[in-house]
């Protein structure tokens, strides 16, 4: 087990911890959940760092890797949906939204896996790239966001930061803006997924129409 790999497990570990400080509503709950989520975030590019610089690059890292990331991200964003904003009236990160973004992950998942079946590789696309930077950014914001409204309006006592959006709840500055980072990593999300889908099927469609691949049990007949 090399560094890299420890740093992918520690990670993994991290995100129980995370649920758990977000949904027990710990006193500064959302100070203590965003700064364990950057820390994560963080190990999700050391670990790539360290394994590509010090040659440690492995097939368990390869696996572990994009499992630790959708485990970080799945266990933030179904913990803002049970989490209610200001006044109680809507979930921090919208259902339905948080919906699409797993399913999204969940497809690729699977798809990944048939490809590996192949022995094709789909490398990830630019947009997937900046998928998990939104997501990091919105997730970071609706975190935070309620306590910074609440620090904000007592320093400037300006409106603003009570009534910043009125879409169907009243959404507060920060808050506001997080949900507006996680409509973008949404559309992001499904464009990336369609791109991927295309990849998908340019390089293992064939195999699969034709019966020829390893899934069909026919290779090398």
């Amino acid at each position: 087990m090399n560094f890299p790999n420890l740093l992918t497990f520690l990670r993994i570990l991290m995100v129980p911890v995370l649920v758990v400080v977000l949904l027990t509503r710990l006193p500064a709950h959302e100070i203590i959940g965003v700064v364990l989520f950057w820390i994560a975030s963080l190990t999700d590019w050391l670990d790539g760092y360290l394994a590509r610089r010090w040659s440690q690059v492995t097939t368990l890292g390869k696996l572990l890797d994009p499992l630790a990331d959708k485990l970080l991200v799945a266990g933030a964003l179904i913990s803002l949906v049970e989490l209610r904003g200001p006044g109680d009236l809507a979930p921090l990160a919208p259902a339905w939204m948080v919906f699409i973004i797993l399913a999204r992950e969940f497809a690729v998942t699977g798809l990944r896996g048939i490809a590996s079946e192949e022995g094709i590789t789909i490398a990830a696309g630019t947009v997937g790239k900046w998928k998990l930077g939104f997501q990091v950014a919105a997730i970071s914001l609706l975190i935070l966001g309620p306590r910074l409204d609440a620090w904000g309006y007592a320093w400037t006592k300006k409106p603003i930061f009570i009534h910043f959006i009125t879409i169907r709840y009243p959404y507060s500055f920060f808050w506001g803006l997080g949900v507006l980072l996680l409509w973008v990593a949404v559309l992001l999300a499904i464009w990336s997924a369609i791109s991927y889908f295309r990849a998908f099927w340019k390089a293992v469609g064939p195999s699969l129409l034709s019966g020829e691949g390893r899934l069909t049990g026919k290779e090398g007949e």
